[in-house]
């Protein structure tokens, strides 16, 4: 067979010449084919364990998050032993928010038996006096500290009559709820 092969080949010798060149070109090919995928797949791997060292926190990256964005520390749950001292965490956190931004707290309770008590969530309700531009500062500060709290229910009243054009004090009614984990 190789015989055969050899003879054919002799008595064309321009044949032999470009399959001896297509042969080259197909090693050619798969040899510069290989050495790119070898090439995409140690980038993949690279980006990889770049992604692996940002997620557990070895990083540059996540050095420069942790620099740039103040994260609140503290734990998402109110915390306390019972749900009685988890409400008054509740309202501790809620006055404590309201005097920050300068404003009064006149009246306040924390309700155990609500409707989303069963899912673990205590609700506060506040009713205080802030000025106008303390309301953003106020939502703001319950929302994005810790633990979670969410807004249930605000309600607002403007002054009335000429104490608006002494800039008057808002009266604010709000509802919050955090969610209590129970008795560890």
């Amino acid at each position: 067979m190789i015989a055969r092969v050899e003879k054919l080949l002799a008595r064309f010798p321009l044949a032999a010449a470009i399959l001896y060149a297509a042969v080259v070109v197909v090693f050619v090919f798969t040899v510069v084919e290989t050495v790119l995928d070898l090439s995409d797949r140690r980038d993949a791997a690279n980006a990889a364990a770049d992604l692996l060292g940002q997620i557990e926190g070895r990083g540059p990256a996540r050095a420069a998050a942790l620099t740039d964005v103040a994260v609140a520390a503290g734990s998402p749950f109110l915390e306390g032993p019972t749900v009685t001292v988890a409400g008054a965490a509740l309202l501790e956190r809620v006055a404590g928010a309201i005097a920050r931004v300068g404003g009064n707290v006149l009246s306040s309770q924390v309700d155990l038996q609500g409707n989303q008590s069963k899912a673990g969530f205590v609700t506060a309700t506040a009713s205080c006096e802030i000025e106008a531009v303390s309301l953003q500062p106020l939502l703001y500060d319950l929302e994005a500290g810790m633990p979670f709290l969410f807004v249930d229910q605000l309600v607002v009243q403007a002054p009335e009559g000429s104490a608006s054009a002494r800039g008057g004090k808002l009266r604010i009614l709000l509802s919050i709820s955090g969610q209590w984990r129970g008795a560890k």
